[in-house]
């Protein structure tokens, strides 16, 4: 079944949109993929396959910053013994479940690991920066999700997923969970899009770290001393557009992205000198890349 085909590019697509409600779009007719096409023996979205490519976003340069930079960034994604690859900002989530075909309702569940680099580089504005560089986090925890298939015609999906990760290098040393909803739908055999949404929640470790000011960067930056707590601090909503350039996403070879992406620092997130005197709430992204799958 084409559905099927388009899995592994929709995982691809979801990733990707995480770097970061329904959408109207029309259904797609069976004689859109009448003719010539892999058979499923041949598609390679049905065997073990790696998407490796790379990209350029335009972001801000730190979490609340209204100054951009634009970044490199690497993509990789597949399924290698039936375990999928899928990529997250700054790290990679496995699904270590095995889906099986024809299902109406597919589950996700794995681990993940990353890295986080807020105010660790590349900070633009001087006070900011006068206030000192932050250390990297590595973060590692657990991603799990539920998927809804054919929800409005035979290729489209919606998923609801949650991912939960620690900082074990020391920085903030505390936790985050972001649950997010996502929908995917073909618009031909060489086109797909996606749309998210999330939101994410964070302790009081992480907000003591990321958005307090203390006694010292005060002195050092002339910002305002500010104490933070824990709660909801961003919430997320973004888009990606893929295109694969033979046509056919079945038979693997070069891919093109575009991905859009706007966030709102809520609370803490949103009242802390960083962002209220030296940046802005509203944060944009926009980026390119090209991928390729064998």
């Amino acid at each position: 079944m084409l559905h099927h085909r388009f899995h592994a590019f929709r995982r691809f697509a979801i990733g990707l949109a995480a770097l970061g409600g329904g959408l109207a779009a029309p259904a797609l007719a069976q004689d859109d993929f009448d003719g010539a096409r892999p058979s499923p023996e041949d598609s390679i979205l049905f065997r073990d396959n790696i998407s490796v490519g790379v990209g350029a976003i335009l972001m801000p340069s730190y979490e609340g910053s209204d100054d951009h930079v634009v970044t490199a960034f690497p993509i990789v994604r597949g399924r290698l013994g039936g375990v999928d690859i899928n990529p997250r900002q700054g790290g990679i989530a496995l699904d270590l479940l095995t889906d099986k075909r024809g299902q109406k309702v597919d589950f996700s569940a794995g681990p993940l690991v990353g890295i986080k680099l807020n105010r660790a580089r590349r900070i633009k504005d001087p006070v900011v920066r006068a206030a000192g560089k932050l250390d990297m986090a590595v973060e590692v925890g657990a991603s799990g999700g539920v998927r809804i298939n054919r929800l409005l015609h035979r290729y489209d999906s919606l998923s609801f997923a949650a991912d939960v990760k620690w900082d074990v290098a020391g920085a903030y040393s505390g936790m985050v969970w972001r649950p997010q909803v996502s929908y995917v739908t073909p618009l031909s055999p060489a086109l797909l899009i996606a749309v998210q949404a999330s939101a994410r929640h964070v302790d009081d470790d992480y907000a003591r770290y990321y958005y307090s000011v203390t006694p010292g960067q005060s002195s050092a930056s002339g910002l305002p001393q500010f104490d933070a707590k824990g709660g909801w601090d961003k919430v997320n909503f973004g888009t990606i557009v893929t295109w694969d350039l033979s046509g056919d996403v079945r038979d693997g070879g070069f891919a093109t992205f575009v991905l859009a992406n706007y966030s709102r620092m809520l609370n803490d997130g949103a009242d802390t000198p960083y962002t209220d005197l030296r940046g802005k709430a509203t944060q944009l992204m926009g980026g390119v890349g090209i991928a390729y799958t064998f």
